[in-house]
């Protein structure tokens, strides 16, 4: 439990004051203090006053009394604060053992949010048609962080890629392919869905301006798609299996993997929609319009001031999201899976399974990748909808918040990033855009940053084999990236600056990746195993404690990223956990200083230092080098 432990220490003792002055429970926090305010502080005082018709200040001073008659093994003293608030002193020898100890253990930092349910978090779900830009980065790597922060807090986790390869952008590669001559081999030393999306994509747009006709074309393509056995499905499937092998790569290559690939043709021609429309109709959660512009509709009515959603269009067809709300529906377990599991045939990193649904035979086990809880990431623009389908699935399953949109801002770049990557925006901010040719890849980006990172690693390690330095530089590259997308707040839009993200100062990921190999260092010149057989009380510099504290707090951290699906809180907890590190190798010395058992206890803080750090950039998908 670690700094935790202090915390439930005192709330236990308090709740026993509340008792003896007969007063109902109340709703108080104890958390770790400010500056200026002990180690640990609490609002109680604040919730007493109405009740007990005294000053803050007042049941402070006896409160902090009546404590001491209650046992408190972590904390050493308690004060009033002028203020109002309670304030508790560590006993840092025990504090220190308790934490130093705890964090040599494998399960260090595990909480058990999820009781070991099953949870689905689907992300990344990018059209088959262009490569991944650097707009769709920060789906795919908030996704991932949020699956193995969930993983850490004790829940089953399913990750879902669902391939859209039966929309509008898949139409326009094959009008392309097919009526405008479009060759189906990519230029030398270009990927295939670099050449999708910069080539047959964006000249196939241009197209339909120039001639209308194409517009028709487009139509028939459309139809043709729904039918599996037709010529043109045929060829969807083998252009976007192309480049879904492309971003894939580009995903793998970030660290980032999958369970299973779930196609929308797939769900169109499974027989979900018709099983879903029925209990829609059934439930009276849509209603057909006999009047008025949605004339010969179904409709989902609006609340509010909200417009009633069209979902089947009175020529029988069904819209965008008649597609979403069968797939939200089969992520929660409410509908008899009609597929079937097969391999994917390219092995991911860790070479960890990678399945795909499928509608023919297959001789592999039949799967199951539905959850008790869905978490779907996609960006803000699609709140309305994935509102509709949240209250749907709320109706379905009879348990509010069993389906949890998960939404961000988008991904500008920097004017200075957008020229070195070939756009000219006048200085700037570089807006993406597919359909206009308007964004940047994620695999030109990754190699701009590595091609940086190799030549000042040159500079600053000229002995380190060419090797070792493209592994570090790969391993900074991803980090740089992983940590811009996840640093911010979700509501926040990213500018990317290629320079500043790459900056060994500040809130970025090489600044804490130097760090840890800071770390590493120490240990490596000590030449010695760090041991937990050491004397705890000699660990009594502010540093020190400083950064005890803050390693006994990846729990509380890793709690509050899980509860609230924050990556950020992980990624801000990474950068405390540096500053703090860095004030202690700035202000104390850990080797060579003429005194063996202070020299080992310091040894064992950096170790934990170390390996809590190197546990919690895990989480955010983030290698942590011994050498920069």
């Amino acid at each position: 439990m670690t700094f935790k432990s202090i915390i439930d220490e005192i709330e236990n003792n308090l709740y026993k004051i509340l008792n003896d002055l007969n007063v109902d429970k109340i709703f108080f926090s104890v958390e770790p203090a400010k500056q200026g305010f002990g180690d640990v502080s609490s609002n109680i005082s604040f919730l007493l006053a109405k009740k007990l018709k005294q000053s803050p200040q007042e049941i402070s001073n006896t409160l902090s009394k009546k404590y001491n008659q209650f046992n408190h093994t972590l904390v050493s003293k308690v004060e009033p604060h002028p203020s109002g608030y309670l304030n508790f002193f560590a006993n840092w020898e025990k504090l220190n053992q308790l934490i130093l100890s705890e964090s040599n253990l494998d399960e260090f930092g595990c909480v058990d949010l999820g009781k070991n349910s099953t949870i689905v978090v689907e992300h990344t779900s990018v059209n088959p048609n262009k490569a991944l830009h650097i707009g769709h980065i920060r789906n795919i790597i908030v996704g991932d962080t949020v699956s193995r922060i969930l993983k850490k807090s004790n829940y089953k986790v399913n990750v879902l890629n669902y391939v859209d390869d039966s929309g509008l952008q898949v139409a326009d590669l094959l009008v392309g392919f097919k009526f405008l001559g479009f060759s189906q081999t990519p230029p030398k030393g270009k990927k295939f869905d670099h050449y999708c999306g910069d080539d047959v994509y964006v000249q196939t747009t241009k197209k339909y301006e120039q001639d209308s006709s194409l517009e028709d074309i487009r139509k028939k393509v459309l139809e043709e798609l729904e039918d599996e056995n037709s010529d043109t499905a045929q060829l969807a499937d083998k252009i976007t299996g192309k480049v879904l092998e492309n971003q894939l790569e580009t995903c793998w290559n970030l660290e980032v993997n999958y369970d299973c690939l779930n196609y929308e043709s797939q769900i169109i021609r499974s027989g979900l929609w018709a099983k879903i429309f029925e209990k829609l109709k059934e439930m009276n959660l849509i209603t057909f319009e006999k009047e008025g512009k949605n004339s010969g509709c179904w409709v989902i009515p609006g609340n509010g001031k909200e417009e009633d959603k069209v979902l089947v269009r009175s020529n029988g067809t069904a819209t965008y999201i008649a597609k979403d709300i069968p797939y939200a529906a089969w992520k929660l377990g409410l509908l008899e899976d009609p597929f079937n599991y097969k391999k994917y045939p390219k092995i991911q990193k860790e070479s960890q399974t990678l399945w795909q649904t499928t509608l023919g035979n297959s001789t592999e086990t039949k799967q199951n990748f539905a959850g008790e809880k869905v978490v779907t990431v996609i960006d803000s623009r699609q709140a309305r909808l994935q509102k509709i389908i949240t209250t749907l699935m709320d109706n379905f399953k009879s348990i509010e918040g069993a389906y949890v949109h998960l939404g961000y801002e988008s991904v500008t770049l920097s004017g200075d990033t957008a020229k070195k990557l070939g756009i000219d925006t006048d200085g700037k901010q570089a807006q993406m855009s597919g359909r206009k040719g308007l964004y940047v890849n994620a695999d030109s980006v990754y190699e701009l940053l590595k091609n940086k990172t190799i030549t000042e690693t040159k500079k600053r390690n000229p002995e380190m084999s060419l090797s070792e330095i493209e592994k570090i530089a790969h391993q900074i590259s991803v980090g740089t990236l992983r940590y811009e997308m996840i640093k911010q707040d979700l509501d926040k839009i990213i500018t990317f600056d290629l320079e500043k993200s790459l900056s060994l100062e500040g809130d970025t990921a090489p600044y804490i990746q130097y760090t840890h190999a800071r770390a590493s260092r120490i240990i490596e010149k000590s030449k010695q195993s760090p041991s937990l057989d050491i004397d705890f009380s000699l660990l009594i510099d502010q540093n020190e404690l400083d950064l005890v504290r803050e390693i006994g707090l990846f729990d509380i951290q890793v709690h509050d990223a899980g509860k609230n699906l924050s990556p950020k809180v992980i990624s801000r907890y990474c950068h405390d956990l540096a500053v703090a590190f860095n004030s202690f190798y700035e202000n104390v010395k850990v080797l060579e200083i003429n005194d063996i058992a202070l020299e080992k206890a310091r040894l064992c803080l950096v170790y934990s230092f170390k390996i809590t750090l190197e546990r919690a950039l895990n989480l955010l998908g983030i290698t942590a080098p011994n050498k920069m």
